[in-house]
């Protein structure tokens, strides 16, 4: 059986659809959280409340869980989680699970935006200039490196939240050190953006599938209408990222364009929020996922999709009785 993990499943149910829709009866969908309420639970063929990410014994419950359901692969859905994943790569493996996560140092400079910048101009791969430092920031716009509106964000940020322009000198110092977030500071791209959904294969650990979108609306944490697209050039320039990362699985990557080029602006090794779009449109990653548990090493398919196919997301519910709930000790409000 394709039994796969899906933790931290959340509000995620259109995917936990679509992959079942996929897998059929050839496989289980098993799904934690660690509210029973989560909406995508009922989406799962089994389900699971588990501690928070942050409990010391949280990697022993989900090992349990896998063992308990025969599951060959697990992933999670939000950021926090990739790089405790991550780190314990080994122990799935030696019970036969395929972690669909980068390996450990990949998911940190995934996570640390900081780190990530760093590692990519030593790699010599585009992406906006920033700043973890404010000296540093301040002798840069002396220079004339940079210049006003600037972008600032958390440096271990998710979803958008803390992200933000800036227009003088005064707001940047002031927001720095306001303590509410710890902010990088980067240039700000205005030639435009897009989105792109890649996996990477567990086998030969290469890029085979990307789906790129460009982006119509954008709401809180992601876009909510977009449209695909195709460029030879985004084609090459992911595969050249993939190639100095250690990933395996489904990424969603952000890019900027200035002067005819893409900037890598963010990875999330993970389904993206958006992915929705790239499977509506033909590029299905549980097919290659189902391959590489099955030892299958998928070809190279980039770019095997339509032009001008477009996602309009737009708002859902489940409504289930709380007998249906994996567990009734749930708060109230």
């Amino acid at each position: 059986m394709n039994n796969i993990l899906f933790c931290s499943v959340g509000r995620r149910g259109r995917l936990l659809r679509n992959v079942k829709e996929t897998i059929g009866k050839t496989g289980l969908i098993v799904g934690t959280d660690n509210q029973s309420t989560a909406p995508a639970l009922q989406f799962c063929d089994r389900q699971y409340v588990v501690p928070r990410i942050t409990d010391p014994n949280y990697i022993d419950t989900i090992l349990d869980i896998c063992r308990k359901n025969d599951v060959k692969a697990v992933t999670t859905l939000i950021d926090p989680e990739i790089e405790i994943l991550a780190a314990n790569t080994e122990r799935f493996k030696d019970a036969g699970i395929i972690p669909l996560c980068p390996a450990p140092q990949s998911a940190i400079y995934c996570f640390n935006k900081y780190e990530l910048y760093k590692y990519l101009t030593e790699k010599g791969i585009r992406t906006p200039l920033t700043f973890h430092n404010w000296d540093e920031f301040k002798f840069a716009l002396a220079e004339g490196r940079i210049s006003f509106p600037v972008f600032m964000k958390p440096v271990c940020g998710s979803g958008s939240v803390g992200a933000h322009k800036v227009y003088t000198l005064e707001q940047a110092e002031a927001d720095w050190n306001s303590g509410e977030h710890d902010y990088i500071i980067q240039e700000l791209m205005t030639g435009g953006d897009c989105d792109a959904d890649v996996y990477v294969d567990t086998i030969s650990h290469k890029a085979v599938a990307a789906f790129s979108k460009k982006k119509i609306e954008t709401r809180i944490g992601g876009a909510s209408k977009t449209i695909s697209f195709k460029d030879p050039k985004l084609f090459a320039f992911i595969e050249q990222i993939c190639s100095v990362f250690e990933f395996n699985g489904p990424l969603d990557m952000d890019f900027f364009i200035k002067n005819g080029e893409y900037y890598l602006s963010e990875i999330n090794p993970r389904f993206g929020g958006a992915y929705l779009h790239a499977y509506g449109a033909g590029v299905d990653f549980i097919k290659l996922i189902v391959n590489n548990i099955n030892g299958v090493e998928n070809p190279v398919c980039i770019g095997a999709y339509d032009e001008d196919v477009l996602m309009l997301m737009y708002d859902d519910v489940v409504i289930c009785h709380a007998d249906e709930l994996v567990d009734r000790n749930f708060t109230t409000i």
